[in-house]
């Protein structure tokens, strides 16, 4: 279900320049440099949004993106992909390849 909060943040979040925030409170300066820390996180984002892709299409390259949207959004359900998607198989194989989706992720992980 973070799968589009990753997508967003690999969008989104390019630039570690932030302003300094002004408080009465005293702060700790982080020893970390802050452009690998983004460098790292962009590719641990990266590699496990590929890693959800690649086993979506593994479990089957023609309905993919519609796997992807069911098993990443609470509002997937067959019948929104069936009805407002557009999904082009039906309930039972839909189903049968979102099973076959979280037995390829299980064994991957």
């Amino acid at each position: 279900m973070q799968y589009s909060e990753w997508k967003d943040e690999l969008k989104y979040k390019k630039d570690t320049v932030r302003s300094i925030e002004v408080t009465d409170m005293p702060t700790s300066h982080g020893n970390g440099d802050a452009t690998a820390n983004l460098a790292v996180r962009r590719a641990e984002l990266q590699r496990k949004c590929e890693l959800i892709e690649q086993t979506a299409i593994e479990a089957d390259p023609d309905i993919y993106q519609y796997i992807i949207k069911g098993v990443t959004t609470e509002y997937g359900t067959y019948k929104y992909l069936k009805e407002i998607a557009g999904i082009p198989c039906g309930k039972d194989m839909y189903y049968n390849r979102r099973r076959k989706f979280y037995w390829l992720l299980s064994n991957k992980i």
